[in-house]
Parts: C-alpha cells; structure tokens; sequence
C-alpha cells in the first residue's frame, strides 16, 4: 500500500525561518519607523508606534544638501567600482577560463585566496600606498581599492560561467572567420550575462555599504559617503534620535531596495557559477 506524504513543511522548520527573518528585518523595520516618531515618543515609549506619525524628520534630512551630497559620493563611488569590477573581472575571468598556459592554476588559486585576505589586514599599507598616490580623501582613493577588493569573488564566480561555454560554439566562430576577440564580445559576454548580473550586483552592494576603507581615506566631509555619513550625522545630532533613525534608514534604503530588486538575479548568477 502506498503511503501518503504530507504536502506541506516541517512547522519547526517554518517557525525557525521566521525567526531569523525576524531577527534580520527587526532592527531595519525599528529604524525606518523610528524616523516617524518624536524625541519624546522615542523616550516614553522605544517600541512603540509612532502617535502622531512625524514626517519632519525625513523632510529636514531630504531637504539639506549634506544627505544627497553624500549620496552623490556614494552613488559614483558605487557606479564605478561595479563598473571596473565587472570589466577587468570578466577580462580575467576569460583567460583562466578558456586559455592553457603555464601558472594559470597558481593564478587562479591567488585569486581564490584573496577570498581570505581581510581589508583589515592590509588597511595600513593600502592608507600609505594611497597616500604617497597623493589619492587621500578623494573618491578614486577609495574606488581603486574597492576594485582590487572586488576582483576575488568576481573572478570565482565568472570563471565557471566562461569555462562551460562549449568549445564547439568556440571552434564554429573559428571556421567563420571570428578572431577571439570578435567572439569574446559576440558571444562570451551574452552568454554570461547572469553571472555579470550576480557579480555586479555584489559589487555595488558592497561598496555603497563600505565603511572601513573609506573611513581610513576620507576626512573631509565633502567626500564623505554615506556609511561615514551616518555616522558624522550621529554625531552632530546626538541628542536628536528620531532624526539620526530618519537619516539612518534613508541611507540604507537604497541598497535594500537594490538588492530586493534583483536577488533572484543574484541566486540564479551563484547556481550557474556553481553548476558551470
């Protein structure tokens, strides 16, 4: 006699989800509400709603130069090192991926190992490489190492998708004629576009959420962005909590509304890199 399986989950399973789903939107949900309340709400009552709802608090912040300045910097920081990071990734990722040479294994084991090599780590040198560039607090300071940064897990990823393209679509833009350039351009980069997608994706997440780095190399708070934003709006207004919350979630908004957008494009990117 067949046996009936049950349709549905395990309710522990379920109730562990929503847990740590609870856990991780908790504190973001806290903070965008939290902009909605007065000082004195805050005070009286940390957890509860706000009553009246307080629009001023988003309105001062989106109204001041200091919040878009700020994200001017980080938009273009962003931009570009997801920009060069997709570029000189792919590039590389197509050499170890479809050409035989000697060291590309050791090549492509540094990469992998640039997987565990902290920003913490080589903070100190990088600020002195930077400096003597004369690149302290200015965005390309930050920029160029945010790419070389970005490079490891970019290269990790994309060389599966390149190394499962077959060699016979490769060896029929041959028989017409097609340089290996032509069919880099014509064919590797559509064909990869998921993993372009995943990886781009990471990279800007990354660096709009980058604090270390710009930390150490920025001073100035005209090329501050908004991690260091936040922090120096903290600061300024210690004693204005519900606006700090206001200025908070306007800054992490962004990336939360980027990265929601486009997380399936990010899971799909990681199963082929995984299958390639």
């Amino acid at each position: 006699m067949a046996t009936k399986h049950s349709s549905g989950g395990n309710p522990v399973v379920y109730m562990a989800v929503l847990l740590v789903i609870g856990l991780m939107l908790g504190p973001v949900i806290y903070i965008i509400i939290g902009g909605f309340r007065t000082n004195s709400q805050i005070t009286t009552d940390p957890a509860g709603l706000p009553d009246p709802w307080v629009l001023g608090n988003y309105t001062d912040v989106l109204t001041g130069d200091v919040f878009w300045r700020q994200f001017g910097n980080s938009t273009i920081a962003a931009v570009i090192t997801t920009a060069g990071v997709v570029a000189l990734g792919v590039m590389a990722s197509y050499v170890l991926a479809r050409y035989s040479f000697r060291g590309r294994g050791a090549m492509y084991a540094l990469f992998a190992a640039g997987l565990m090599f902290p920003a913490t780590v080589a903070i100190t040198p990088l600020y002195l490489l930077v400096k003597n560039l004369g690149l302290v607090n200015t965005l390309p300071g930050v920029i160029l190492p945010q790419i070389a940064f970005g490079l490891p897990t970019t290269i990790i990823i994309l060389v599966p998708f390149l190394r499962a393209i077959p060699k016979e679509i490769e060896e029929a833009a041959a028989i017409d004629r097609c340089s290996r350039l032509g069919f880099f351009w014509r064919m590797v980069l559509p064909l990869s576009v998921p993993g372009l997608i995943t990886v781009g994706i990471l990279a800007f997440v990354g660096s709009w959420n980058s604090y270390l780095l710009p930390l150490f190399i920025l001073n100035d708070q005209e090329t501050f962005t908004l991690p260091l934003g936040v922090q120096n709006f903290s600061s300024q207004y210690s004693v204005d909590t519900a606006k700090v919350l206001a200025f908070t979630s306007l800054s992490m908004i962004p990336a939360l509304v980027f990265f929601s957008l486009f997380e399936r494009r990010i899971v799909g990117g990681l199963t082929g890199a995984v299958k390639g």
